[in-house]
């Protein structure tokens, strides 16, 4: 079992309990004791409404996490104190771009619990990814 303490938050994570296998895109566990955030689902887009990077996973993906970092960043928190993703993605095939946008706000000595569900669709037809975080920051 590997236990990586947070920099910023009171958080352990533990990348692969005894008898389970690792990964290398998600903590199997991550625990901290604080005040919970719940980020709820972003999706890409601007602050005007309109969708950004159409047709384009990646960019779509690295505008869901500049509007979560917006989200952490208003109630105090940071990608360091995301306990858990989940990522909602209308295929699967969006998943690497979806990693590569994580991987540029989120070290790999802390990544969060996570989870992934293709969808047939999202609230709106151009959307490709939500994602949605749950945090836990100092109390």
């Amino acid at each position: 079992m590997t236990t990586t303490p947070s920099h910023s938050s009171p958080l352990t994570r533990i990348a692969a309990p005894e008898g389970v296998a690792p990964s290398p895109h998600y903590s199997h566990v991550v625990l901290g004791t604080g005040r919970f955030v719940a980020v709820s689902g972003q999706c890409a887009l601007d602050e005007r409404g309109e969708v950004v990077g159409e047709g384009d996973p990646a960019a779509q993906a690295r505008q869901v996490f500049e509007n979560l970092r917006r989200c952490l960043a208003a109630a105090g928190a940071t990608f360091d104190d995301v306990v858990k993703l989940t990522y909602f993605v209308t295929d699967v095939a969006h998943l690497p771009a979806v990693r590569e946008a994580r991987d540029a706000v989120i070290p790999a000595d802390r990544l969060p619990a996570s989870s992934a569900v293709e969808v047939s669709a999202l609230f709106r037809p151009e959307l490709l990814v939500e994602i949605e975080a749950f945090a836990v920051i100092a109390g």
